[in-house]
C-alpha cells in the first residue's frame, strides 16, 4: 500500500513526509482490517486502496487549498475523502457526516488512535443542515448520489464564496448537465472540472462556486429529492 501510495502522489502533483504517508496507509488498513465485521468498502487489497481510496481522496487537496478552511464530508461512509485530506492537510477543520452510526462509532473510536482530529456527526445530511446552514467554507462528497441530487445535500452546508467539492468518475461531465437546473436553483456557478488520473481512469472533482445564499426551501425531504431531483 505505501509503496503503490508513493508511486502515485506525482501523478497528482503532491508530495508528502513519510511519516504522512504512513498514516495515510495506517488509515488505509484499518479500513480493510474493520471490513472484515462491518460492510466498509469492497475494495481491499492494499494497492486497490492505496488507487482507489487514498489517492482519489488526496485529488481534493490539488483542486482548492483547503488551510485553516471548514470542511464538511457528507456522506463520508469509511471516511473517504474526508480522513485522508485531513491527514494530508492538518490545517483543515474537518467535520465527518454520515447517518449510519455504526461508521462513526468506529471513526470515532479510530482517528484519535491515529492523530487524526475530526468532528464524527451521526446524522442525515437533510436534518443536520438545520444546525450548520452556510458555516463551512467547502462541502464534499464521494460515491454517495448523482449529482443533481448530491448538490441540495451538500450546497446548504456551504457559505457564500464557499464551494461544493462533488468527486465523480467518468460520467462527471454526463452528471453536469444533468444538474445544470439544480446548480443554478441552490446558488452554485460552474467554476471548474479537475480531471486526475486513477488506476488508468479520469477521476474527476468538479468545484462549483457558492454565489448566493441557497433558499431556504432546501434542501426538501430526501424522499422528493431522490422522487424529483432539481
Amino acid at each position: 500500500m505505501l509503496q503503490t501510495l508513493t508511486a502515485g502522489l506525482p501523478q497528482l502533483g503532491l508530495t508528502f513526509s513519510e511519516d504522512t504517508c504512513r498514516r495515510l496507509c495506517a488509515f488505509g488498513e484499518a479500513v480493510v482490517r474493520q471490513n472484515e465485521v462491518m460492510n466498509l468498502t469492497a475494495i481491499t487489497a492494499p494497492d486497490q486502496v492505496a488507487k482507489l481510496h487514498l489517492l482519489d481522496s488526496l485529488s481534493v487537496l490539488k483542486t482548492v487549498d483547503l488551510a485553516e478552511k471548514r470542511l464538511i464530508d457528507v456522506g463520508c461512509g469509511a471516511g473517504f475523502p474526508g480522513v485522508p485530506v485531513k491527514i494530508g492537510c492538518p490545517e483543515v477543520k474537518l467535520t465527518l457526516l454520515d447517518s449510519l452510526g455504526k461508521r462513526m462509532a468506529w471513526l470515532e473510536q479510530i482517528l484519535p488512535e491515529l492523530g487524526v482530529e475530526a468532528e464524527c456527526v451521526t446524522a442525515r445530511a437533510e436534518e443536520f443542515v438545520t444546525k450548520r446552514r452556510e458555516q463551512y467554507d467547502f462541502a464534499t462528497s464521494r460515491a454517495v448520489a448523482r449529482l443533481n441530487i448530491l448538490l441540495e445535500l451538500t450546497a446548504p452546508f456551504v457559505k457564500v464564496g464557499g464551494a461544493v467539492l462533488a468527486m465523480k468518475g467518468a460520467a462527471a461531465n454526463q452528471e453536469l448537465d444533468e444538474a445544470a437546473g439544480a446548480i443554478g436553483k441552490l446558488g452554485l456557478k460552474l467554476e471548474k472540472v479537475e480531471q486526475f488520473p486513477v488506476d488508468g481512469t479520469d477521476h474527476a472533482v468538479i468545484v462549483l462556486r457558492k454565489v448566493r445564499p441557497t433558499p431556504p426551501q432546501y434542501p426538501r425531504a430526501f424522499a422528493k429529492i431522490k422522487k424529483s431531483p432539481l
